[in-house]
Parts: structure tokens; sequence; C-alpha cells
């Protein structure tokens, strides 16, 4: 695999200053490109969900050693499937991205990768995201070939429906099954109803996150739950946000133990959707894509409280 150097190295969303750019080897580059890299907020968002799963385990349950493997495990496997969804996402929408201001100087856009390259990439990703699989035990071994199915299927969904986000949602939030799968050796309630959640969760940040894009959006013909809402966004996502963290208050309370620890981290999370939705402005780009970056910081409080209600 070579990356045509002789193509601008950098891309034009991706942070300023980000590690990628100034500390990967440049030929190196446009594969952290391809795989988002230089943009980790998208990891953590996968993540997340799987620490939530493990604490809703303990908490059902009784901590072990081993969850800190799993814990470590999901992080790992995080990263490199982000990586690899990010990579068939740009796979499929190569011809898209081409026509998107925001996305052009992608790497299979701009040509810095081939879409040979771009294949081999993805399957390398996937191997080791498949070696990480291996150690989490049978049941969520299952899980995970499972999620394979809706990972295919997301980057097309913006073709053929108005709620794309509900694709992404089902994916990114697998996760939470998973890793209390990993724990338990089995599924409950509990984490499919968090599963749940996390969809109407990321509905709500990714609305905010598609804004940017409206306007490219609408002439190509993607289709986003931003177009669909418009300016009655800041009402309907407030609807998914009050959604999320129901559901995730019914999740908590199906674990049976140490709720009080486990609601004060909901109460947090719930906290920081409300200041999204009292900044959010949908035609402000910077403030979108700020809000976007920072739930992480929403889902990370939860998932801390989750596992002080699991250790407790």
């Amino acid at each position: 695999m070579q990356s045509q150097t002789k193509k601008p190295d950098t891309v034009a969303d991706a942070p300023k200053g980000n590690w990628v750019d100034r500390y990967a080897p440049e030929t190196w580059r446009a594969w952290l490109h391809l795989s988002r890299a230089d943009r980790p907020i998208g990891t953590w968002l996968l993540l997340l969900p799987c620490w939530w799963g493990i604490g809703l385990a303990m908490m059902a349950d009784a901590p072990a050693w081993r969850d800190l493997w799993i814990a470590v495990a999901c992080g790992l496997g995080a990263l490199v499937m982000r990586g690899a969804g990010c990579t068939w996402n740009d796979i499929t929408d190569r011809d898209i991205d081409a026509k998107v201001a925001r996305t052009r100087s992608r790497p299979l856009p701009s040509g810095r990768v081939t879409l040979r390259g771009a294949y081999l990439w993805l399957i390398a990703q996937g191997l080791v995201g498949f070696v990480i699989l291996l150690t989490l035990g049978k049941a969520a071994i299952w899980m995970g070939i499972a999620s394979l199915a809706l990972v295919a299927i997301y980057p097309f969904a913006k073709r053929f429906t108005w709620w794309p986000q509900i694709f992404l949602g089902l994916a990114f939030n697998w996760g939470v099954m998973l890793a209390y799968a990993a724990h338990m050796g089995r599924l409950d309630l509990a984490p499919v109803i968090a599963w749940l959640a996390g969809i109407a969760w990321t509905i709500f940040y990714d609305t905010i996150y598609a804004h940017q894009d409206v306007e490219d959006d609408a002439l190509i013909g993607v289709k986003s739950t931003a177009r669909l809402f418009g300016e009655n966004s800041p009402r309907i996502l407030a609807g998914f946000a009050l959604l999320a963290v129901l559901l995730l208050a019914v999740a908590i309370s199906l674990t049976g133990r140490n709720l009080l620890i486990g609601w004060i981290g909901l109460a947090g999370f719930a906290g920081h959707l409300f200041w999204q939705l009292r900044n959010f402005q949908p035609d402000q780009n910077n403030i979108c894509l700020r809000l976007f970056r920072s739930n992480r910081d929403a889902g990370l409080v939860l998932a801390i409280f989750l596992a002080l209600a699991g250790l407790a």
C-alpha cells in the first residue's frame, strides 16, 4: 500500500494541530486520516457505550478483575473498528465526498489513497479487531459478528432514508450489549434498554453534527435528520434527549444495586445534554462541531458513575 505523497497531506475538516499532522510519519498520514485517527471523538462515542455495558454488568452482578481487560479490549477494539468503519464509509462515499467542500480533501476523493489500498487497510483493521474480540468470550464474539451487518449498511442509509442517524445509533451503541455479554456471558434486558437509549443519544448528537452539511447535502440529495427537522431541530432534539435519559434510568433501575450512584451519573449526563440544547445554534457550524465533540464528556460522566456504582 502506498499513498500518493505528491498530494496535500492534510484534511480540511480535521482539527487544527491534531497529532497525526504534527507527529505521524508522512507515509502513514493518509492511512490515519482514512481511519479518522486525527479525530478521536468518534472512537470515544463508540467506546463509551461499551463502558456503560461494563458498569451495568458490575451493578447487576459484581466486579471482577477480568473487567479491567474488557475495558482495555473495548478501548483497543473501538480504536481499530472505528477506523475500519470510517474506511468503509469513505469507500462507499468517495463520490459524494468529492462533491462536498468539507470532505473533498479526504484521502480517497483527493487521490492520496487508492481504492485498492483502502480495501486492504479495511481488512487489516478488521482482522485486528477480530483478534481482540476473540478474547472476550463466546457470547461477546457472537454479538460482535452480528454487529457487522449494521456497520455494512450504515453508509448507504442516507441514500434511502431521512433517518440515517438511527442506523448509526444501532451500530455505535451495540457495544453496550457486547461488553455486558463479555462480563455476564449472556444478554439481559438492562443493556438492551441502554442500547435503545444510546440510539436516541446518537440521533441527538449526530443531528447536531449533520447541521454543518445541510446546504451541501441538499444540493447532492443526501438525506439526514438535520435536513428533516430543519428549524424544529432544537425542539425535536430535546425530545430525543429526554428519551435517552428516561431509557437509561430504566436500564440502571433493572440492575438493582447501588442505584443512587448510577442516577447521580445519569443526572450529570442529562445536565450536559440540557447545556448543549441551551447553546445549540443550527446555523453556526463552529458551535455545532463544538457541541458534537462535547458528547464525549456527557458519556464519560455516566460511564464513570456506573463503574463506581458497580465497584461500591
